[in-house]
């Protein structure tokens, strides 16, 4: 099994600036890739960006230019930092691991809203 813990949601002001993590931990052996989603209210899940082993990175165009995802491999942790964040950036924020064989798994969200 395999937990992910997401945290660094909040509240924030228009154009400001927020660094999401997501601690992994449990039985790790390989991963494929990992990456962060979002849910707004009334809206469908959608990709935010994702890592792969490899390095390679994609990001929705919406937040390509404000987002950027990284890791640190000696903590287990992924990393989403976003800057320049707008209103339509509030939502959930989900963290999901992909392994080479078997199931993604999702973290619990955590909540992101942008407001003055």
């Amino acid at each position: 099994q395999v937990q992910l813990v997401e945290s660094g949601g909040g509240l924030v002001q228009p154009g400001g600036s927020l660094r999401l993590s997501c601690a992994a931990s449990g039985s790790i052996f390989s991963v494929l890739a990992m990456g962060w989603y979002r849910q707004a209210p009334g809206k469908q899940r959608e990709l935010v960006a994702t890592l792969t082993s490899g390095g390679s990175t994609n990001y929705a165009d919406s937040v390509k230019g404000r987002f950027t995802i990284s890791r640190d491999n000696a903590r287990n942790t992924l990393y989403l930092q976003m800057n320049s964040l707008k209103p339509d950036d509030t939502a959930v924020y989900y963290c999901y691991l992909r392994p080479d064989i078997g199931s993604g798994y999702w973290g619990q969200g955590t909540q992101v809203t942008v407001s003055s």
